[in-house]
């Protein structure tokens, strides 16, 4: 076994390996860009090198590893993992790369070269055609439609293009040759026959470097949206023993072929129907979902790894291989479903991460989520007994996850987790499309948070230790205590609450929720309140802290919400479900997110990230939907378009300009407006 160990890596998975090397006893060498000097990783290694350029930079982190005395590098996945240039050079420094021959990592990166590989090994492909030996046109005629064109050199679904005739083929083509030249370099080309409704199963294979091969059972990945999972599992629930040994052996002799070392994955469409299965890739690394096969095997995927790396047998058959129970990963993202799943981002003000399952993860309290990287945040893995026990744990465990300061998606996987299709096992690749608006929305802001928002304001204004009766908020007066309004911004716009007495006080307060309002419906300056539907009058509420946690009573109800401050914000999180809740003084102009509809010609950054483009200049005259602004986050580029038609007024934003969710990148004022000033 290695002494020093480099992880070429970030976040999570770095902490992953971490922690494996830990048990061993090897030192680990963290490396860092100047954007995650402060990050997770950084802090639990051994010893951590600045690297100047990013994760990208081969040169900086060979030498990195000369300068620790590392004696292997691992990759992780994403960035360098799956680089044959990378493990040639590892090698040239006498450094051991933890992953498969360079060779290898070639013949499967080139899914023309993988499919050709594999089917001399017997493994069943697609049936389809492939440059620069068939011509597309005619094996689109033979295989039939529809069909899919994919990039040679292509993955994550980039530049795939589906064809339902023949009259779409030639445009079809030179679209996706033009998308597969811009990304990767390569317009070649290749044609399959196309699955309809698929389902995405995957073999984890395990080999050394003395010719043994085992295969450690299937992951089910069918639940993604756009190519990128979101939820996987294992075993599947569509695969009997019959069926895993067949795949299993298929995708060890997929190994074979290549003389594969180390972990790597053989991933399947299956016909549901049919039970059908067809090569579709090799990925050359350790995948994000490793972790469910580790429950279900009771094995260390990131040991096996370094034992094969470091020249050791395999220490087991493929007898020997057992799959215990059931288990299920979720994979939490910085990203907003009910804005189009856009990145988000921002500083980590409180978090809570559940017990009692797996959780990989590179967050921490204080940490910064920024556009730099990939958004997903950890993952969440929960095992039990059966399939039913595991999907009620993970449910249980992303109910009790706490991330106030960044949006993430815990709400739509809990939806989707609970979804009547999922539950059953029914799945396929477009279940996630097929029901996003469902899964996706996310539904208004409950009507007890911003009640729970403004009593919490309204209870810090009360003095610890008051000197004079006058400085006590409770509303008192001749007659009928008064009321304070509060006002608070949420995604849903502005809503009124109205407060007396002192909710932290044994006789507590009284509180009247109001529906809810946004700046569209009335200006900023109007304070009519309108009680909720159904509320007769003001009703009782209590407050109490416990820890880091905020106790509300409202009309009899106690609920617990997690609770963090940022300025004038407060953010509230119950039941996986977070709420940012900014206070709104009156005369504001509504220029806070939600605070306003289109009418007003803020235009406004749709997530946090920098500026590419900047498409018009101050004073020029703009129609609605005319592009204005590029902002670019996480390797997604989003385009800002004029919210009204009229005359460019400000123009703060500036190209390679950092910018915040929501902050203010120009202001379209209508014509007549600008004419009449």
């Amino acid at each position: 076994m290695f002494d020093t160990v480099l992880i070429a890596n970030r976040g999570e998975i770095a902490l992953r390996v971490i922690r494996t090397l830990r048990r061993l006893g090897v030192r680990s060498v963290a490396v860092y860009s100047d954007a995650d000097a402060g990050a997770r990783h950084v802090r639990e290694a051994d010893v951590a090198v600045r690297l100047g350029g990013g994760y990208l930079d081969i040169d900086r982190i060979l030498a990195a590893a000369a300068a620790t005395g590392a004696q292997a590098v691992h990759p992780g996945y994403g960035f360098l993992a799956e680089n044959a240039v990378f493990a040639r050079r590892c090698a040239e420094a006498g450094l051991v790369f933890v992953g498969p021959p360079p060779e290898a990592i070639e013949a499967m990166g080139d899914k023309i070269r993988a499919k050709e590989t594999v089917a001399a090994a017997g493994v069943p492909v697609v049936p389809g055609g492939a440059e620069p030996g068939d011509d597309l046109v005619a094996a689109a005629e033979r295989v039939g439609f529809p069909a899919l064109i994919k990039p040679s050199a292509g993955g994550g679904g980039k530049g795939m293009v589906l064809v339902r005739s023949a009259g779409e083929l030639p445009e079809a083509l030179a679209s996706a040759r033009r998308t597969a030249a811009a990304a990767f370099g390569d317009a070649t080309l290749l044609i399959e026959r196309f699955v309809d409704n698929p389902r995405h199963i995957e073999i984890q294979v395990m080999a050394d470097a003395h010719g043994n091969v085992v295969h450690l059972g299937e992951r089910e990945c069918s639940l993604q949206r756009r190519h990128q999972k979101i939820i996987e599992e294992a075993p599947s629930p569509l695969l009997d023993d019959a069926a895993r040994a067949r795949m299993g052996a298929a995708a060890v002799e997929a190994a074979r072929a290549v003389g594969y070392v180390g972990a790597g994955t053989v991933e399947f469409i299956v016909q549901g129907a049919t039970g059908d299965y067809y090569f579709m890739e090799m990925n050359t690394r350790l995948q994000v979902e490793h972790p469910v096969t580790e429950l279900v095997t009771g094995l260390d995927l990131v040991e096996l790894q370094l034992r094969a790396a470091a020249g050791e047998p395999l220490p087991l058959t493929q007898e020997e291989v057992r799959l215990r129970g059931h288990a299920v990963e979720a994979r939490v993202y910085a990203e907003d479903p009910s804005r189009g799943f856009l990145p988000t981002g921002g500083r980590v003000l409180a978090l809570r991460e559940p017990e009692g399952v797996r959780v990989d993860s590179g967050l921490m309290t204080g940490g910064t989520v920024g556009s730099d990287y990939d958004p997903m945040l950890s993952k969440v893995i929960a095992w039990g007994p059966d399939r039913v026990s595991a999907l009620r744990r993970l449910d249980g465990a992303l109910a009790g996850t706490v991330v106030l300061g960044v949006p993430t998606n815990v709400s739509f996987l809990r939806a989707l987790l609970t979804h009547p299709e999922v539950v059953s096992g029914a799945l396929d690749t477009g279940l996630v499309e097929r029901h996003l608006g469902e899964l996706a929305a996310g539904g208004a802001v409950p009507a007890d948070v911003p009640v729970a928002a403004a009593l919490l304001l309204h209870h810090e204004r009360v003095p610890a230790a008051p000197a004079d009766p006058w400085d006590v908020p409770d509303g008192w007066r001749l007659g009928d205590a008064a009321w304070t309004a509060w006002r608070l911004e949420s995604r849903d716009g502005v809503t009124e609450v109205r407060v007396r007495g002192l909710p932290g006080s044994p006789a507590g307060a009284e509180v009247r929720p109001a529906a809810g309002e946004t700046g569209a419906d009335r200006g900023a300056g109007d304070t009519e309140t309108t009680e909720a539907t159904g509320a007769a009058g003001a009703v009782r509420a209590t407050l109490a802290l416990d820890g880091d946690d905020l106790l509300i009573t409202l009309d009899g109800v106690r609920r617990r919400y997690a609770v963090a401050r940022d300025g004038d914000t407060v953010w509230l999180g119950r039941d996986g479900a977070a709420w940012a809740l900014t206070r709104h003084h009156l005369g504001d102009p509504g220029d806070r997110a939600g605070a306003a509809g289109a009418a007003d010609g803020v235009v406004r950054s749709p997530m946090p990230g920098t500026v590419l483009v900047v498409k018009a200049g101050v004073g020029e005259g703009v129609e609605e939907g005319q592009p204005l602004v590029i902002v670019e986050a996480m390797k997604m580029e989003h385009t800002v378009t004029a919210p009204i038609a009229g005359v460019v007024a400000e123009l703060p934003a500036r190209a390679g300009q950092a910018v915040d969710m929501d902050a203010v990148l120009a202001v379209v004022r209508p014509r007549d407006e600008k004419e009449e000033r």
